[in-house]
Order: structure tokens, then C-alpha cells, then sequence
């Protein structure tokens, strides 16, 4: 007996490729993007009283200016301390308390995650009185940790959602053949879950090293001494009372830039997949 097997139509699939109407918006948004940063570059090579938009004698006095002059070497510093123990402290609660919202069923759940969704509409500017009455009680301003706190308060929550959307994904059988084989659940999560998570952890851990390398609004609320700013609050002592230091401020600028780029050139394979199975509803 001859089985006939159905093929599957073709899907049509979308190509880009010589098709104007597709590359044409896409090269003027990628003109748009670029020419910010090449002017960046621009200012920040070239030797101050220059104006070629393609200067050929280029020069390093910027950087100097800002990282020996202005202390950009400190508020380096301070932002990676800050980054670095926010993405810590992020991807820790975010993976203990997205398993717990994955694996089990507790009363209150959905309203929980409700309002874990709804803190993503406060904006933080609502929030600086209180945390500063905060952490003047508790002794934290002018201290790094203050900014830790508060930068994990505001990113805990996507962070919750994201890593219990994917550890949704990952089929409770697995653990259970590790129950079965005898081991904890502690363990079993090591052992099976753990190493499934990595492109999860990836883009809950860049997100909130991100969000904390950018943040402005609470370095400059929470931090009076210049010995703790972080680059955007030493970023605005290139702004002087009757002129700004373009050369300084695009250096500057690219010193802030380049750990960013950098993050999303080593993780980017990795975070399409986390941002995309931390969305999916299993």
C-alpha cells in the first residue's frame, strides 16, 4: 500500500532584498541613528577650535581632560561598582523569586504579578522624596549603596516577570526525573534549571547593569559628594555657567558609550532568545 504524504504549502516568505520600499526607511532610520554618534567622535578627536566635519589631525587632549582632570577615573569607577552590584543583586531575586512564581501556585499570585507590571508605570521622579527621606534615616546618602537599592527596586519587577515567563517554559518533567533520581529540589534546580537560564539571566543581567550605568536622576539626588558620582552626574560638570566644553562632553560621552556597546556585542545572541522566551506565556 502506497501512502501518499501531503506536502505543507510553502510559507511566503518576506525578503528584503531589492525591494525599496523595506530598504529605503530602513537606511534613513540607520542614517539618523549613526550621524549622533559620529559627531560624537567628531568633537571628541578633533583639536578644540577645529571645525572639519572630517578632521584628519586628531587628538587625545579630550580624553585626557575628563579622566584626569575632571575625575572621569572616579565616576568610572563608581558606575561599574554600581552596574556590577545591581546586576548581582537583579539576577539573584529575580531568579529565586521568578521559580517561585513558575513553580508554584499560591493565593494572590496573579495579583502579585499584576502589581509587579503596574510598578513599571510609576516614574521614578515620584519616588525621590520618599527614598531620600529613606536612606537619610538609614544613613545611606552619599553612599553607593543607595543607588544599588534603589536602582534594583525600580528593575526588580520586569526582571521577575521576565525570568518566571521562561522558567514557565522549561517543562517541570525534567526536575521531576531529578526528584525521582533523588535529589532536593535545591539541587535539582542547579543541576537541571540553572543551565537552561542563561539566556535569561543575559538579559535580566544587561538590562540592570544598563539601566543603573545610565540613570542619572538618583546619582544626582542621592550623591552630594563628588568623590561618589557616577559618569552621567560628572557628565553635566562639562556644562559650564557660559559656555560648554564640546570636546570634553563628547569624550565623555564615549567613555559612557563604549562598556555599553561592549556589553551588547558580547551578550546580544543571547538576549533576543531571553527577552523572547521570558514573553511567551506557558
Amino acid at each position: 500500500m502506497i501512502s501518499t504524504v501531503r506536502r505543507r504549502p510553502r510559507r511566503w516568505r518576506f525578503e528584503a532584498r531589492n525591494r525599496p520600499e523595506v530598504l529605503f526607511p530602513l537606511a534613513l532610520y540607520l542614517l539618523f541613528t549613526l550621524i549622533p554618534f559620529y559627531w560624537m567622535l567628531v568633537f571628541a578627536f578633533r583639536p578644540t577650535g577645529s571645525n572639519a566635519i572630517l578632521p584628519t589631525d586628531l587628538t587625545l587632549d579630550h580624553f585626557r581632560t575628563v579622566w584626569t582632570g575632571l575625575g572621569f577615573g572616579i565616576f568610572f569607577r563608581n558606575s561599574l561598582l554600581v552596574g556590577v552590584a545591581t546586576l548581582l543583586v537583579v539576577s539573584v531575586f529575580a531568579l529565586s523569586g521568578g521559580y517561585a512564581l513558575a513553580r508554584y501556585n499560591f493565593g494572590g499570585r496573579k495579583v502579585f504579578l499584576l502589581a509587579l507590571l503596574c510598578t513599571q508605570f510609576i516614574p521614578g521622579a515620584m519616588m525621590l522624596i520618599p527614598l531620600f527621606e529613606i536612606f537619610r534615616q538609614l544613613h545611606l546618602v552619599n553612599n553607593l549603596w543607595a543607588l544599588v537599592i534603589a536602582e534594583t527596586t525600580f528593575q526588580l519587577p520586569l526582571s521577575l516577570i521576565l525570568m518566571s515567563g521562561f522558567i514557565r517554559n522549561i517543562p517541570i518533567d525534567l526536575e521531576e526525573a531529578a526528584w525521582v533520581d533523588g535529589c532536593s529540589r535545591f539541587r535539582g534546580f542547579l543541576a537541571i534549571v540553572l543551565p537552561l537560564l542563561r539566556p535569561a539571566l543575559v538579559a535580566v543581567g544587561s538590562f540592570a547593569f544598563i539601566g543603573s550605568w545610565n540613570n542619572f536622576l538618583f546619582a544626582l539626588m542621592f550623591m552630594s559628594n563628588q568623590s561618589k558620582f557616577t559618569i552621567p552626574v560628572g557628565l553635566s560638570y562639562t556644562l559650564g555657567e557660559f559656555d560648554v566644553d564640546f570636546g570634553a562632553l563628547a569624550a565623555g560621552g564615549v567613555v559612557a558609550a563604549v562598556p555599553v556597546v561592549l556589553v551588547f556585542a558580547v551578550v546580544q545572541r543571547y538576549l533576543v532568545t531571553g527577552l523572547s522566551a521570558g514573553a511567551v506565556k506557558g
